[in-house]
């Protein structure tokens, strides 16, 4: 089975993403930081990586762009948790461009469903589902 990096600073997502993707029979290293997520791919190989872009320190998107220059086959789906608050209106970054200049090949949006990130695994380490099976 695929060898996956997990990285959030979220302690609760970290955590609960592990689990699910141990559940399916992935071989997942989950770590806190984006400096951590470079120094456990320097360490081994990973199939796929999934990023946080908001953390402190180095963020997501400059996480993803080292670890695609350590590993320029690697595939990395960015996962995003930006907030608007407050009264007034902010025009949303376009986090997909973002991530897809940075090297990702896909963004989900927290919180995303389990099936949504296991769809985006799936298709990323395999490509889509035919159209008869994808339902």
């Amino acid at each position: 089975m695929a060898r996956i990096l997990l990285i959030d600073d979220d302690e609760a997502v970290l955590e609960g993403t592990e689990m699910l993707l141990d559940a399916k029979g992935y071989d997942v290293v989950a770590v806190p930081n984006g400096k951590a997520g470079v120094e456990a791919l320097k360490a081994g190989a990973f199939d796929l990586a999934v990023v946080d872009l908001f953390m402190p320190g180095m963020d997501g998107l400059e996480t993803t762009r080292a670890l695609r220059q350590q590993d320029p086959l690697l595939l990395v789906i960015a996962v995003s948790g930006f907030m608007l608050g407050g009264d007034r209106l902010l025009q949303m970054p376009n986090f997909d461009a973002m991530a897809a200049e940075a090297g990702a090949i896909s963004t989900l949006y927290k919180p995303f469903r389990p099936d949504a990130l296991l769809q985006a695994i799936e298709e990323a380490l395999h490509g889509p589902a035919p159209l008869a099976l994808a339902r």
